[in-house]
């Protein structure tokens, strides 16, 4: 089944035929090839012919032998196909592969008949020269797997039956492709979960690390998915597997991390003086864009952790809805999440499995009182449980997620 993913398609189309270039990112295999796809079909049921769209996709064999590797020669073979007298719009998937794109880019955003859309799976596209060139030029449309109400539409569930949330939604990828593949069973679906993986390692990680040593970049990366949701730097990580007897230095480990998030393998999530109203700067967060990725490399641990992958799918769907994200800290706790709209208004989220012994409900509601203004405030919780504390909204995860 296909899924139409309206969020996506609607912030796409406030852009149409703007002076911007359109930039779809995300983790390799989330759905931006489908999305320009499913775009494309939307313009043409708005009546788009198709003399005016171009879509070509870098990683395909067929389009290098169409356009060729050099990035003049793909200039002007997409310049000799425009319709003149029209606005052409023309769709280039995995831009990153081709070299010296960004002066392909430059190139093709300058003609006034030319609407551009381009995705990619790293952060190259947002950074250094591109980014520069891309300044006040480009909006970003970020791309995740699937959300809780994407995901409910592809296997046909019914999201307000919690027992199949609790054990599907947080267990399965939400990689697109992934969920075709779950009638095939399991190890099917971490097969093609472990491919799109080495994929990522080894098409946009390794090849920007001279000298790596992969086992101990994949005993990094472990780590981290080991310590979702919870803080780490450079240097703890060091420490710690510098104790079970790899030699690591936290340089390393730094620019390791850099990389996993510059692929979206991983998302940081700096730490927020809640009183100062200032980032800070040490300890982050780290979560993954697909629970599954984490199962794959370090195992399901009986979900004894289950609070901290219930923190993850919060990450992800904070992120869907947008603003600025941070770890809340107060002087003496923590907030999971502090969620700052362009608007300014904050909110305040604070994500626990079980709250039913009245010592973790007192734990988790603690840093939410202890935050004085009177912005929102939730306790997001994996049990049947809502109500209201004092001004804290309590609810069900699946509740929350289907909003």
């Amino acid at each position: 089944m296909r899924i139409q993913r309206e969020t996506y398609l609607s912030e796409i189309d406030k852009y149409r035929e703007k002076n911007l270039i359109k930039v779809l990112t995300g983790i390799r295999r989330s759905g931006k090839s489908t999305l320009m796809e499913l775009y494309i079909d939307r313009l043409k049921s708005d009546g788009v012919t198709d003399d005016r769209i171009q879509h070509y996709n870098f990683e395909s064999p067929l389009v290098e032998r169409e356009l060729g590797t050099d990035w003049n020669s793909i200039f002007y073979e997409i310049y000799d196909k425009l319709n003149p007298e029209k606005m052409n719009c023309i769709f280039l998937d995995e831009i990153q592969q081709v070299p010296h794109f960004e002066r392909l880019i430059d190139g093709l955003y300058v003609e006034k008949n030319i609407d551009l859309y381009l995705t990619g799976s790293n952060a190259l596209l947002l950074s250094g020269e591109l980014a520069t060139l891309l300044t006040g030029r480009s909006i970003e449309i970020h791309v995740l797997p699937y959300s809780f109400e994407e995901y409910t539409a592809a296997v046909h569930d019914d999201k307000s039956d919690y027992e199949r949330f609790h054990l599907d939604f947080m267990q399965d990828s939400t990689l697109p492709e992934a969920l075709t593949l779950k009638e095939a069973g399991r190890d099917a679906v971490l097969n093609y979960v472990n491919s799109v993986y080495q994929s990522i390692i080894e098409k946009d990680i390794y090849p920007r690390i001279r000298n790596i040593n992969r086992r101990v970049f994949e005993n990094v990366f472990k780590y981290v998915l080991s310590n979702i949701g919870s803080e780490i730097s450079p240097f703890s990580i060091s420490k710690a597997l510098n104790q079970d007897g790899v030699s690591l230095r936290h340089e390393t480990v730094s620019d390791y991390l850099q990389k996993m998030c510059d692929s979206y393998l991983l998302y940081k999530v700096s730490r927020f003086d809640i009183k100062g109203k200032q980032q800070l700067a040490t300890l982050e967060k780290y979560y993954v864009p697909d629970l599954a990725i984490r199962y794959l490399l370090v195992g399901r641990r009986d979900f004894s952790d289950r609070g901290h992958l219930l923190e993850n799918i919060v990450y992800l769907e904070l992120l869907r809805r947008g603003g600025q994200i941070w770890v809340g800290k107060n002087t003496s706790s923590e907030i999971d999440f502090v969620v700052k709209k362009n608007d300014g208004t904050l909110t305040y989220y604070q994500v626990s499995h079980s709250v039913s012994d009245e010592a973790t409900f007192e734990r988790e509601i603690r840093p939410l009182m202890q935050t004085k203004d009177a912005y929102p405030k939730y306790l997001i919780v994996g049990e049947l449980f809502t109500g209201n504390h004092e001004g804290i909204h309590i609810v069900n995860i699946a509740e929350w997620l289907g909003k």
